[in-house]
């Protein structure tokens, strides 16, 4: 080590963001969620997000992530809670900030893109099995809405 600079050698988690992204459709409230097109979980359901960057700042990788996998831009998003158990992810130790959302008109349609295979509006009362610990994700941001 050298003054001002350290050297890492030991493992460091990686950081994601997911984005629970609500709207009003036909007069109830949906969730967005995303058809993973790869593995791990590939074909499960999960929120829009991915891996952050090295040099950008938390919410213009929410932003660029939900715009990328579902097509929706300038979505007003605040961070919900930040989920970090080992093991959420097989492909390694990964931590999440969450963000939470909520559409201020009807629900805009939706295209999948990037890693998403669809990407879909879902009646909250009807939520799929979903990918990693998003559906723990998914009922926080219920509780908040």
């Amino acid at each position: 080590m050298t003054m001002g600079r350290y050297v890492y050698d030991w493992p460091r988690p990686m950081v994601t963001v997911d984005a629970a992204v609500f709207a009003c459709v036909e007069g109830r409230v949906r969730l967005l969620l995303i058809q993973r097109r790869h593995e791990p979980f590939q074909g499960r359901w999960a929120l829009p997000g991915g891996f952050v960057e090295m040099d950008e700042d938390l919410d213009a990788a929410v932003a660029r992530e939900l715009a990328e996998e579902t097509g929706l831009k300038d979505i007003p998003l605040e961070q919900l809670h930040t989920f970090g158990k080992p093991g959420r992810d097989p492909r390694g130790r990964t931590i999440t900030i969450a963000y939470f959302g909520v559409v201020p008109q009807d629900a805009p349609p939706v295209t999948a893109a990037d890693d998403a295979a669809q990407a879909r509006w879902f009646d909250l009362d009807k939520l799929p099995e979903m990918a990693f610990d998003h559906d723990e994700i998914a009922r926080c941001a219920i509780e908040r809405l």
